[in-house]
């Protein structure tokens, strides 16, 4: 693992997210890569409800995803994430690795924004949290 990562989460691949050829459909993978984001907010303090609830509403902006192999059915694998604030931007760099072997199966590249009260907006609390969990 060359890469330095902010935060990392297993799963396991169940039959149903796989497709006619066995294979995880490729849109399941941003399923893995959003809950991942999820968690990791929630581990910094930063709940993605809580922040809906008072007006912030953290938005993707654009999806970049790589497939380099497949996952299949009963598959162990870890999304690992690292986290970056840029401007009005939060970027999430997210790889999947199949477990036991790390190999790398997809490298993502999320970016996200927020509005806050409707309006295209920096959120200081998950720019100060991204700092702190770093």
């Amino acid at each position: 693992m060359a890469q330095k990562y902010d935060y990392e989460l297993k799963f396991k691949v169940r039959d149903y997210e796989c497709d006619l050829q066995g294979i995880v459909n490729n849109s399941v993978y941003q399923n893995y890569l959003e809950h991942t984001r999820h968690e990791f907010l929630d581990a910094i303090g930063v709940n993605f409800k809580e922040l809906f609830e008072r007006n912030i509403v953290a938005v993707v902006a654009r999806i970049d995803l790589s497939y380099k192999a497949p996952l299949k059915s009963n598959d162990e694998f870890i999304v690992r994430t690292r986290a970056e604030h840029k401007g009005i931007k939060y970027m999430f760099y997210q790889d999947i690795y199949r477990l036991p072997d790390e190999k790398l199966c997809l490298r993502g590249i999320v970016t996200t924004t927020t509005l806050i009260d409707g309006k295209l907006a920096v959120c200081n609390e998950l720019t100060e949290a991204l700092t702190r969990g770093k």
